[in-house]
């Protein structure tokens, strides 16, 4: 046992997850589906991490488990070029949420960086793009009913 501020810890997470899937149940569909699907999944890998703790095998080693030394082998000027990438890549899909709201932005956004930034073929692309369309099309629209915002391009043209 590593120490008792994981048992206590865990203790909490159980307690505070197992009233979130007993709140949620008693709610509607559309109402709990959100608070079931992360409460349910922590209290399973909670109680699996407490099993673990109080009946696993002892650690062989003492020294830590993971290395966390990281490379230097990158030039700070390719670093940096990448995150300014990575941000404006983000900051690209949130003024694309804003003009033309998630049911286009997701599709789109998608299949230009796949297409620019990952360079990947055309027929994969494609074919990436149409998944990730039709799982949050079906997972949000038809299944879940959520009714996302218009986006100003959208009311613009009062579509």
């Amino acid at each position: 046992m590593k120490s008792k501020g994981h048992l206590y810890f865990g203790t909490f997470i159980i307690f505070v997850s197992g009233y979130a899937v007993f709140a949620a149940s008693r709610w509607s569909f559309k109402t709990g589906f959100f608070p079931l699907a992360v409460a349910i999944p922590l209290l399973v890998l909670t109680l699996l991490h407490f099993y673990f703790e109080l009946f696993g095998a002892p650690e062989t080693s003492k020294g830590p488990a993971l290395d966390t030394e990281f490379s230097n082998e990158v030039p700070p000027e390719v670093a940096r070029r990448r995150v300014i990438t990575i941000f404006f890549w983000m900051v690209g899909f949130i003024l694309l949420v804003y003009l033309l709201g998630f049911p286009l932005t997701v599709p789109l956004f998608v299949f230009f960086y796949l297409k620019i930034q990952s360079r990947v073929g055309w027929t994969q692309s494609i074919l990436l793009t149409a998944i990730t369309w039709a799982v949050f099309y079906g997972l949000f629209q038809r299944l879940v009913r959520i009714q996302f915002e218009a986006g100003v391009v959208q009311s613009w043209l009062g579509m």
